[in-house]
């Protein structure tokens, strides 16, 4: 192949700069393999029983990784549970919200985030997003709020945190509880602070897709006994143990089995341990990534308010097509052809979905939406929040390049691909 073929993007016909797909992350070591040995041999793979007693509580691998995500992180309870789903589900049942309840959450996050709220019987309301953390504006928060607001659920988008100050003084302000939902961003820290430890109720993710993860687990947190009993007898068939708890007033309260098993909880211990130098691999390719793209007119890099330390579960850049010389979704189309998809924004704004277009949840239902006793009125209008809008659809790209275990040697084929791409913006241009 000569070299100026070489030298075309493979969107024209030239050669990838990639040539062989990029092996999916995988960062489980022969710790996490010798501790799930260990359950194996020994058992049992699950230390639940669903009755009031110490095994209510779950087994020995639950407990150590419990007590030792408390301690990481200056907690006085850590409570495991099956996913980060079903830990956010156990922030809503934690602080009794429900029917004829509104939490005010942000657009732009996994649908489970919202999801949480309707699974509890209440009521989503979303604000907007600052358009350089993409996390939760508090301005819009003060907008959105109503005689039926009772919680702020902050998202700490990306891999840092929203700006908290802002938000708990608006909690205290209007008599609200905070929850976290700190799935992207463990050890990332707000001016000193864990994100995720800051309001009420936190929720931490072990996702696979995770910077630690056992395949499927979460974890909430708190410093409020009661709030973690309640997570707890949700958490475990709650409405069978209530009866026989000893000092337990708090009246009649349902569960699930959201129980996290013996092996997922021994691999999260291993993962958490190692959390701390999987955040670290990733930061110093995000950094070096971000220098490689400064001072290329058209591509803004992550934006770091000061205080805020960022772990980057994503490396999000804004695109200004005019400075770029290319519009948006033809970089993406090239940087695919090259061999480095690129995410063209993140997920779709939630308000979006069919859902909440349609107002119905429950059986075609239009509860928790619509019902007598709940008057509020959300807006879910596509193009009622601009800014999201905005940078979904037009600006934001968004990598997991930077996952453990890959190279500097990886960004380094990234950005030559990119420049190749950007060298030849008129020619791609012209032939679409």
């Amino acid at each position: 192949m000569d070299t100026e073929t070489q030298g075309k993007p493979a969107l024209l016909g030239g050669r990838p700069t990639l040539q062989e797909p990029l092996p999916s992350p995988h960062n489980v070591g022969e710790e996490e393999v010798a501790a799930t040995a260990r359950v194996l041999r020994g058992g049992p793979l699950s230390g639940f029983v669903g009755v009031a007693g110490d095994k209510f509580y779950g087994g020995a691998e639950v407990r150590r990784f419990e007590a030792r995500f408390a301690q990481y992180f200056g907690v006085k309870h850590a409570v495991s549970f099956n996913s980060g789903t079903t830990a956010l589900h156990g922030t809503i049942a934690a602080l009794g919200i429900g029917p004829c309840d509104e939490v005010i959450v942000p657009p732009y996050t996994m649908a489970a985030s919202a999801v949480c709220v309707v699974m509890n019987g209440a009521v989503p309301v979303f604000a907007d997003i600052d358009p350089r953390t993409f996390c939760l504006d508090p301005k819009s928060v003060r907008e959105k709020i109503t005689k039926y607001t009772k919680a702020i659920l902050v998202v700490h988008l990306f891999g840092q945190s929203a700006d908290m100050d802002a938000i708990m003084a608006i909690a205290k302000e209007h008599n609200l509880k905070v929850i976290e939902d700190n799935a992207q961003s463990p050890a990332a820290k707000y001016k000193g602070r864990y994100a995720g430890t800051i309001g009420d109720v936190g929720m931490f993710s072990f996702n696979v897709n995770k910077v630690a993860q056992c395949g499927e687990g979460g974890v909430l947190v708190t410093n409020d006994d009661n709030y973690a009993l309640r997570a707890q007898l949700l958490r475990n068939h709650g409405e069978s143990v209530v009866d026989d708890l000893p000092g337990y007033d708090a009246g009649p309260i349902f569960g699930s089995n959201y129980r996290m098993t013996e092996l997922e909880a021994a691999v999260a211990y291993e993962q958490l341990e190692k959390l701390e130098r999987f955040n670290a691999h990733k930061v110093g390719l995000c950094e070096y990534l971000t220098a490689q793209l400064s001072g290329i007119p058209g591509i803004t890099t992550p934006h770091i308010p000061e205080g805020n330390t960022h772990v980057y579960f994503n490396h999000a850049l804004l695109i200004d097509e005019s400075k770029l010389g290319l519009s948006r979704d033809l970089l993406c189309k090239a940087m695919a052809a090259e061999g480095f998809p690129l995410g063209k924004g993140y997920v779709k704004p939630v308000y979006h979905l069919r859902m909440f277009q349609e107002r119905r949840a429950f059986n075609q239902t239009h509860f928790p939406f619509e019902y007598d006793g709940y008057g509020g009125a959300p807006d879910y209008r596509k193009g009622s929040l601009p800014v999201v809008e905005r940078l979904h659809f037009k600006e934001l790209v968004a990598t997991q390049l930077c996952q453990y275990p890959r190279t500097k040697e990886t960004i380094d084929l990234f950005v030559v691909a990119l420049k190749k791409v950007l060298a030849h913006r008129d020619a791609l241009s012209a032939a679409q």
